[in-house]
């Protein structure tokens, strides 16, 4: 077996993890597709801009740096990928990712427990974005 990247397996609990605890920044793309993927690099500009709006939100600022900070698309759209990686079935996983590997994908329980932690992580995060951009919009933050 050669040592190309498109000969090595790649561990779709693996892909999963990454995608939830660091999607924000593109790691999971950069396992699965190397740093010549364009979405990658879209993630890293992405979860800069995020940092910055962080940054930016300790002073005075408008409202828009304010749903920045409390938006972190990139996040949420890596909270998103972990969903659809840990939902592809093993053998389209390795048809997709694993062509030139040997060996098959058995993912089991850590994918599904990784996906519930997600879901109902990424829903309180969003639920709770929304209402917090709801104060800053309707009280100018009086409430928080």
């Amino acid at each position: 077996m050669n040592n190309r990247p498109a000969d090595r397996h790649k561990n779709k609990t693996l892909a999963t993890l990454l995608a939830v605890a660091l999607g924000g920044p593109g790691t999971h793309r950069f396992y699965l597709y190397g740093v010549r993927d364009f979405w990658a690099w879209i993630y890293v500009c992405a979860f800069a801009l995020f940092v910055c709006a962080i940054v930016l939100a300790q002073a005075p600022h408008p409202l828009a740096i304010s749903l920045l900070a409390l938006f972190p698309l990139s996040i949420f759209a890596g909270w998103i990928e972990g969903l659809i990686i840990g939902l592809t079935p093993d053998d389209k996983w390795d048809a997709q990712h694993n062509a030139g590997s040997q060996r098959l994908s058995a993912s089991g329980w850590p994918v599904v427990t990784l996906l519930v932690l997600t879901f109902a992580g990424g829903f309180t995060a969003v639920i709770l974005s929304m209402a917090r951009a709801t104060d800053l919009f309707l009280t100018g933050g009086a409430y928080g």
